[in-house]
């Protein structure tokens, strides 16, 4: 894999237990690794849900193969965005690859 085509720096995170401001353990996400990534947005559409205007963005992340991957986690780009974590799809022609099919998370 050509590192030049990983420009997004993102951060992978599991569910777990963490800290809030006095120390009592509370549900949250605990980062797992750093890792360089492309992000690809593959589709977005808006609806009404509840009398309310919601949107949808489906996006594609690319990183380097890394066992351990699963659908419970997310992923956090460096400008903030959140993505969930869909399906993790090997990529059967290029074995160093994992690609990670995702949702924005609103």
């Amino acid at each position: 894999m050509r590192a030049g085509t990983l420009t997004d720096l993102v951060s992978l995170q599991e569910p777990g237990e963490v800290q809030d401001e006095i120390g009592q353990p509370i549900p949250g996400f605990i980062e797992v690794a750093t890792e360089w990534a492309s992000i690809r947005y593959l589709s977005g559409i808006e609806a009404i849900r509840s009398d309310a205007p919601a949107s949808i963005a489906k996006a594609s992340i690319q990183i380097r193969k890394r066992a351990g991957i699963t659908a419970a986690m997310r992923v956090v780009a460096a400008d903030g965005v959140v993505f969930q974590i869909k399906s993790v799809l090997p990529d059967m022609q290029h074995r160093d690859r994992t690609n990670l099919a995702c949702e924005v998370v609103s």
